[in-house]
């Protein structure tokens, strides 16, 4: 059940990610309480899954999801750039949460 808890924090994060380039650029009400209600739920289900996975497994993890999501998402919705060199190394960083998950209990 951690590893559902770390993946919903990690989607949480992500989530969070996107709604601070939504507030940054309209200042809404609605959009920051999702900003808010996406970070909470990231810490909340982190917090979560650190109750049983080590906290520098779960850390790790928890940022290679968020960073990589965060990255994708903006060349997808924002047109941030897409070159080759990106996509090599944001599939490093996917392989490596991956290969955590592999070698862990």
């Amino acid at each position: 059940m951690a590893w559902i808890y770390l993946m919903i924090a990690g989607f949480g994060e992500m989530f969070g990610v996107l709604m601070i380039n939504k507030f940054h650029s309209d200042r809404t009400l609605p959009s920051l309480l999702l900003l808010i209600t996406g970070f909470t739920a990231s810490f909340v289900f982190l917090a979560l899954a650190m109750e049983t996975l080590p906290m520098g497994l779960a850390y790790a993890v928890w940022t290679g999801i968020g960073a990589s999501g965060g990255a994708l998402f903006g060349m997808l919705l924002y047109g941030e750039p897409r070159d080759g060199k990106r996509i090599f190394f944001l599939s490093m960083i996917i392989a490596a949460v991956v290969g955590l998950k592999l070698v862990s209990p």
